[in-house]
């Protein structure tokens, strides 16, 4: 079951990243997630306050989270500027994360498609998200789940990681 997020969700939100942060470093990152930088419990905690954190949650586990709204990073402005549709018609994806032990279960499709529903009910008709090009996992799935790239450029991730081959995708919902 996908539902938004509360605050008594927020100790096994951080167990996700946790659990993400030691797979990487374990057997190497396509991310560019830091330990105690980003993606952090501060940064689940706001997502909270604002009402833009689901997770995926089954038998009292959480499996997957993420942080969607209509709020675009900075570098958004430049890179989808011209595009056909305004930020006032984007839902944007801003952070999606599995735990690494539930891979392939089909977790992060079911947030995505509920990220796309969450869009559509609220009048949009595209849904944006960046991730490095480094991630070929996360790049694979969303051009399957039918995003296309827009650009590559650089990007603060998280607004504090600064990251070059950046890519910048949508799907048009």
């Amino acid at each position: 079951m996908i539902r938004k997020a509360t605050f008594n969700d927020i100790k096994l939100i951080e167990d996700t990243y946790n659990e993400h942060f030691k797979y990487e470093k374990k057997h190497g990152a396509y991310t560019v997630f830091k330990k105690g930088i980003y993606p952090t419990r501060k940064d689940a905690e706001k997502a909270v306050r604002s009402g833009t954190l689901y997770v995926y949650e089954e038998n009292s586990n959480i499996w997957g989270s993420i942080i969607a709204d209509k709020a675009p990073p900075i570098e958004y402005a430049e890179i989808f500027d011209g595009q056909t549709y305004t930020n006032d018609e984007a839902m944007v994806i801003h952070l999606l994360l599995v735990r690494p032990s539930m891979a392939g279960k089909g977790i992060a499709s079911s947030l995505v498609g509920y990220a796309a529903e969450l869009a559509r009910n609220d009048s949009c008709k595209v849904l944006r998200l960046d991730t490095g090009s480094q991630n070929i996992p996360a790049i694979s799935l969303y051009k399957k789940l039918g995003f296309r790239v827009v650009a590559n450029a650089s990007m603060k991730v998280g607004t504090v990681i600064e990251h070059s081959g950046h890519l910048f995708l949508e799907k048009v919902l």
